[in-house]
């Protein structure tokens, strides 16, 4: 599903126009992405928590070269999904 799909179904479901399903979904993902970038959790309780985590600096191997080379230490986005929505696609997957 893309941003136009999601924007439909959840105008489709809220009655809400495109345009201010639109205005919600953008709205949504910059809040989410401001509370990441001030390295705050965003817990949605029953569907998951966006966190920020951090990774260490490691040294790899170019599979083709055989040459090592260091990758940085750095800050990534996440999602770890909740009890809630980790059931409810068990239980889908499962019909499948």
């Amino acid at each position: 599903m893309n941003k136009a799909q999601l924007v439909e179904k959840l105008a489709a479901k809220t009655g809400l126009s495109k345009k201010d399903a639109y205005k919600a979904v953008d709205g949504i993902v910059d809040v989410i992405t401001a509370t990441l970038v001030s390295n705050e959790p965003v817990n949605l309780t029953g569907f998951g928590k966006f966190e920020v985590r951090s990774r260490k600096a490691t040294t790899r191997i170019n599979p083709q070269s055989g040459q090592k080379f260091k990758v940085p230490a750095k800050v990534v986005p996440a999602f770890k999904p909740g009890k809630n929505l980790k059931e409810i696609v068990a239980k889908k997957a499962k019909k499948r």
